[in-house]
């Protein structure tokens, strides 16, 4: 990688940080705490690349890439930011920006970021940029107070990239999610932060579908907004007919459609739960929202926020103790991100004390209806998608550090173990029976078993 990249970040640390990977690369580096050196730079026609935090002492780095993009249309700029929500994502996408990480970043993938922004520097005329439809004013967009939309894991950074790149797409989108994970306030996110937003969101429900005039009556109501089928796989057989037909019937200047739906849509399809043509005319971009349980880093500045956002609310304003955190840290929280809302919200109003104990922590789940621990209950999900939940539970807990080296044989033999035990148990002990069962060698099956120290005892199974 070579080129001259132009670093900008009020953080030393971060700078010198930069500043030697870079170099360490092959680049030339110039960095500094300023805006103001910044575009002197940009304008005096030096670097290649540009990495900029977004607030800085003397101005916000976001609200710098138009004038960059006006000097030096050429001139890529990657946005890093601790701000870890939608908004930032959003508003580096609305400016151009050529990427967007949180921080902490994995410092390997910002080096590969940048140099394919380098190596594919992207030509945006100016013209273009001033034809782009102006964004919308704050005062028009969803305040961060009533949207939980926060995380700075990749997952959902990686969500943010890609709701940033739709808002303002004709294509239909379908969220998937469990229930809580906020599925409905992504569509509303979309609808408000788009060109449409000052056209209706109209929720379209079973009910809204049942008389022959409910199709035409709901698109006399949204018009040219966002027509929203909430919990797709709710509707019953003769709604999902009366909803293929509404989109097959769509004008070419008429809603943008959205639909939200849980649990798993391909055995819904296979069980006839849901229509195929259905789903295909609603499945143009898809996009997952990954549970609570899935985003184990989130859990504390989400805490954070929902706990400031009840201290506005004339709550006492509370903290939790690092024994409290933990245990939200270990909680599976069934409901997600809204159970962790209504949770936070009743120990802001319970007490005046400053600090959220764990004894305090620990009797407010104990009288959740469905508290269970990380791992104990998920009846919904394939054998694949339950080892990707622990695996990815696993990289977690290890935060920015990679898990120890021979993860592939520790992740086998875990496996292996309660295969072997299981099918044995199945077959009664006889390990030839197993063997056939499994579909390896007997003599491999031995071997296995000594090898894994597994405990064989012969008995009669019963049918």
């Amino acid at each position: 990688m070579d080129g001259t990249v132009l670093v900008a970040d009020d953080d030393r640390t971060i700078r010198t940080v930069l500043t030697q990977a870079l170099t360490r690369a092959g680049c030339k580096v110039h960095a500094t705490s300023s805006l103001t050196t910044l575009m002197r730079w940009v304008e005096e026609g030096r670097g290649d690349l540009v990495i900029t935090d977004v607030m800085m002492p003397d101005g916000n780095g976001i609200e710098m890439i138009p004038k960059i993009s006006q000097e030096r249309p050429d001139l890529p700029v990657i946005v890093i930011s601790a701000q870890n929500t939608i908004m930032t994502a959003i508003q580096a996408n609305e400016v151009e920006a050529h990427d967007y990480l949180p921080k902490p970043f994995d410092l390997p993938d910002l080096l590969k970021r940048a140099g394919a922004a380098m190596k594919n520097r992207r030509l945006i005329a100016a013209s273009a940029a001033s034809a782009k439809p102006a964004p919308a004013p704050r005062g028009d967009m969803l305040s961060m107070e009533s949207m939980p939309l926060v995380g700075r894991t990749p997952v959902m950074q990686e969500l943010y990239r890609l709701i940033a790149r739709v808002i303002n797409s004709d294509m239909p989108v379908l969220i998937l999610g469990e229930s809580g994970t906020g599925k409905s306030l992504i569509a509303r996110t979309l609808h408000d932060l788009s060109d449409r937003r000052t056209q209706p969101f109209l929720i379209a429900t079973s009910e809204d579908l049942q008389s022959f005039d409910g199709a035409q009556g709901l698109m006399s109501r949204v018009r040219g907004g966002t027509l929203l089928f909430d919990e797709l796989t709710g509707y019953g057989k003769e709604a999902q007919l009366r909803a293929a037909r509404l989109l097959d019937a769509l004008p070419e200047q008429g809603p943008r459609v959205m639909a939200t739906a849980q649990g798993n849509l391909t055995r819904a399809l296979a069980e006839g739960g849901l229509r195929e043509d259905l789903y295909y005319r609603l499945g143009g971009v898809v996009l997952n929202v990954p549970p609570l349980r899935e985003r184990i880093d989130d859990l504390e500045p989400l805490a954070e926020h929902f706990l400031a956002q009840a201290a506005d609310d004339g709550a006492t304003l509370r903290q939790l103790s690092p024994e409290a955190m933990e245990m939200v840290r270990v909680y599976s929280w069934p409901g997600n991100v809204r159970q962790l809302q209504n949770t936070l919200r009743r120990l802001s109003v319970t007490s005046t004390d400053p600090v959220i104990s764990r004894s305090e922590m620990e009797a407010a789940l104990q009288s959740q209806p469905s508290a269970v621990t990380v791992g104990e209950r998920f009846t919904d999900e394939s054998l694949s998608e339950s080892v990707a939940r622990h695996l990815r539970r696993y990289f977690d807990l290890h935060g920015q550090e990679l898990p120890p080296p021979g993860l592939y044989g520790r992740i086998l033999r875990e496996m292996e173990i309660p295969l072997i035990e299981i099918a044995l148990d199945a077959t009664g002990g006889n390990q030839a029976r197993c063997a056939d069962l499994l579909g390896i060698n007997r003599n491999t099956l031995r071997k296995k078993i000594t090898e894994l120290d597994i405990q064989v005892s012969r008995r009669r199974k019963l049918a």
